[in-house]
């Protein structure tokens, strides 16, 4: 029974609160993502090719690792600054595409350092649009189940 699936038929299928260093077994290890919180919302983007709403992130370029990843990926589609250190969270097992192809993908999470303006979206870019979300709130559009779950992991409230 997968934890949380989207609309494209992937799936969450296991979630390992782990070590950041000790990378898990038995499939690629190609994304990372990142959960920033201000104010009790988490900066989301709507990805113009999936049509929906997702936790910033992506996959890593040749030599990054995916602390490397998650920041990058952060900055590009949110202009977004960590106001510290990401954490590691965990490792994402998912099942993706058509093909049911698994991956791992890591999940980072942390503070927004403050609320910056989102970029200016590019009409010929990956991302549609950026802003903030409670979780709870309804976004236009379709929203990942699998980033909304995510996204509950690493709440700050819930890590109280």
């Amino acid at each position: 029974m997968p934890l949380a699936v989207d609309e494209h038929g992937n799936r969450l299928v296991s979630f390992t609160f782990g070590v950041e260093h000790v990378l898990p077994d038995g499939a690629p290890m190609p994304m990372a993502l990142t959960a920033l919180w201000h104010g009790g919302e988490v900066a989301v983007v709507r990805d113009r090719g999936r049509d929906q709403w997702e936790l910033p992130g992506g996959l890593l370029e040749p030599g990054e690792s995916p602390r490397q990843a998650a920041v990058r990926e952060l900055a590009e589609e949110t202009g977004q600054v960590p106001g510290r250190p990401l954490r590691f969270v965990g490792w994402a097992g998912f099942l993706l595409g058509p093909g049911q192809r698994a991956e791992y993908g890591a999940l980072f999470t942390g503070p927004a350092a403050w609320r910056r303006a989102f970029p200016a979206v590019r009409s010929d870019g990956e991302i549609a649009a950026a802003r903030w979300w409670d979780l709870a709130a309804p976004l236009p559009g379709r929203v990942c189940g699998i980033d909304r779950y995510l996204a509950l992991l690493t709440r700050p409230e819930n890590r109280a």
